[in-house]
């Protein structure tokens, strides 16, 4: 089978996903991307003769995408891409090359905010009371109808980017003239669910669940991305504990209702304190913040390859858990334009090294990246959720970034 997979710029974890591609037996991989052949060259030289690359000057438009699709001897039998921003326009080529897979209509169900929630509210799963502004006066409004707190967030955002978070009329004013709501760029606005949030990464196999894993975000994505020099953590339970195994019926209802049949999704849900389960964000994607990596070692199996198998072939290993996983996230704290100093790594590799399986770890005189992510990171691994749960806690108390 001939892939075709969209990768609109040539980063390490995007490259992990090409060579798990190409080493899928008999697919043979076409690799869609702004990069050249050149910089594939200078990042991957282990992958030259392995792909063929096709130049798309705008990897985001479905109508580029496809005509590069076209520049290819035969027509692919999958068109893939792992990015949540080009899960819409990849559906949409799809369509106007007749290629197997998820659909315009179930894209935009899982990308358009607002939609997703009409069409889960419409099956009858909890969401926040929520509405769909398209002028400064449409916000207003909302606001007098939902009634403070409240969140206010672009339609097709990705992650927690440009969400604020809204507690009165100053707020709003503020939020609303930064986003500038109108029919071209409209802004999902819905009520604040004050609770626990967590994720549950769920995959399908022709319309039916086949299995789930989850996670827990401490802090919350919100409050992480309020404070930019807060550090936080994502832990995976080494056992399918309550509240997931709770929530992953729901977490199956709403899949099926968005028109997910065969992929992995990624759900953000919170668990409220009077014990209701409120559904927030839903992407038909691998998961970001090192979810992918996390799932590899508290199941033992390597995810990527995983899922390009489950996209090409249809299947899936349902690998159980052997222990738990988590992830710390070291933010710059300070003003200024570089890292000056990274304290505490010494401690903190004396103190939970042993646990540590993968880092990324800061380096003085680099800039500071403008994702959530932070300046950098580590992964740990241990038999039980209690110890990650402890190594994470003690990496954020001890590590420290200092930009200057």
């Amino acid at each position: 089978m001939l892939v075709a997979f969209v990768a609109p710029f040539l980063q390490p974890n995007t490259l992990r996903y090409v060579r798990a591609l190409s080493d899928i037996e008999g697919v043979r991989l076409a690799l869609l991307s702004c990069d050249t052949a050149d910089r594939l060259a200078a990042v991957a030289p282990d992958l030259l003769g392995r792909v063929r690359m096709v130049r798309v000057a705008r990897s985001l438009d479905a109508q580029a995408m496809a005509d590069a699709v076209r520049l290819l001897p035969e027509r692919p039998g999958r068109l893939l891409g792992m990015l949540e921003q080009l899960q819409l326009p990849l559906a949409e080529a799809r369509a106007a090359l007749g290629i197997p897979g998820m659909g315009p209509a179930a894209a935009l169900a899982f990308r358009d905010k607002d939609r997703m929630k009409q069409v889960l509210a419409a099956a009858g799963l909890p969401v926040a009371r929520h509405r769909r502004l398209e002028s400064l006066d449409a916000g207003r409004d909302a606001a007098a109808a939902l009634g403070f707190p409240l969140i206010l967030k672009p339609v097709a955002g990705v992650g927690s980017r440009s969400t604020f978070r809204i507690s009165d009329d100053d707020d709003l004013r503020a939020a609303l003239a930064h986003l500038q709501p109108s029919p071209s760029r409209p802004v999902q606005v819905e009520e604040f669910v004050v609770g626990v949030e967590r994720t549950l990464e769920m995959v399908f196999v022709d319309g039916r669940p086949v299995w789930w894993s989850g996670t827990r975000y401490h802090p919350s994505p919100l409050r992480v991305l309020e404070n930019r020099w807060m550090q936080y953590t994502v832990t995976l339970p080494a056992e399918p504990c309550a509240p997931w195994t709770a929530f992953a019926p729901t977490a199956a209802a709403a899949l099926q209702a968005l028109g997910l049949r065969t992929g992995l999704a990624h759900m953000e849900w919170f668990e409220t304190p009077d014990g209701r389960f409120v559904i927030g964000e839903v992407g038909a994607r691998p998961p970001g913040v090192n979810i992918m990596p996390l799932m590899s070692q508290a199941f033992d199996t390597d995810m990527v390859d995983a899922w390009c198998r489950l996209m090409v072939c249809g299947t899936w290993p349902s690998p159980e858990r052997v222990r738990a996983a988590g992830s710390a996230f070291f933010r710059g704290q300070g003003r200024g334009q570089r890292v000056v100093a990274v304290r505490g790594i010494a401690e903190a590799h004396e103190a939970v090294g042993a646990l540590v399986v993968d880092r990324k770890l800061p380096q003085v005189g680099q800039a500071p990246t403008t994702s959530y992510t932070g300046e950098g990171w580590a992964i740990v691994s241990a038999p039980s959720t209690r110890e990650v749960t402890s190594a994470l806690g003690t990496l954020v108390r001890t590590v420290r970034v200092d930009l200057g």
